[in-house]
């Protein structure tokens, strides 16, 4: 069912500096929307209460639902209109975070696999003197780790594909919109900065 489809699409959350903090699904969106405590934003940068928002016009090119009071257009970017909190510098050097640097590929073979077929491995393995730091972790798949064992990569014969380190933007921004880029978010994409909130890592 289309509409139901739509309704489990993305929409990206601002706070009132128009910063990203969130990505929310059209069916919440619409809740906040109703609610009073979000605006719709459209491509001019205007924002729209619920009803402003229900009566603008519908063009062809919109998506839109179905109403009892007729079709309404999707908002894909919405601001906070109380939410003033900037989202932190810091990128939290965690399991999820490594997964989203690496772009759940193994860092090895270069095969792209889902996270359960994916582990982390010490480079310098821990039993040489490895630590465990953003420089020396990386993505790879059961059979290299495997294969690789307790040596470093230059004894398995095994090249990195590119080295590892501390990645300059954050997993919202690497791992949120790769799921899909709407034309109307990309004002606001390169203002990301904001970190997940995921278990950090210990590093030693």
């Amino acid at each position: 069912m289309p509409g139901a489809s739509i309704l489990n699409t993305k929409v990206l959350v601002l706070n009132r500096s128009y910063l990203p903090v969130h990505i929310t699904s059209v069916k919440r969106a619409f809740a906040l929307l109703y609610q009073g405590v979000a605006r719709a934003v459209d491509e001019q940068y205007r924002t729209f209460d619920f009803d402003s928002w229900r009566d603008l016009a519908v063009e062809v090119h919109h998506e839109r639902v179905g109403t009892v009071s007729g079709f309404i257009r999707v908002p894909r970017v919405l601001l906070l209109t109380a939410y003033e909190r900037i989202p932190k510098r810091h990128v939290r050097f965690s399991r999820f975070n490594i997964f989203a640097r690496d772009n759940n590929t193994c860092q090895y073979c270069g095969r792209r696999l889902p996270r359960t077929e994916l582990n982390l491995d010490h480079v310098i393995p821990r039993s040489r003197g490895g630590t465990s730091t953003w420089e020396n972790i990386v993505c790879s798949c059961h059979h290299c780790n495997r294969r690789k064992g307790g040596q470093t990569p230059e004894e398995a014969s095994m090249a990195l594909i590119r080295k590892p380190r501390r990645p300059e933007w954050t997993p919202f921004s690497a791992e949120m919109f790769s799921l899909r880029r709407y034309r109307e978010w990309m004002p606001f994409v390169s203002q990301v900065d904001s970190a997940y909130w995921n278990t950090e890592l210990i590093q030693d």
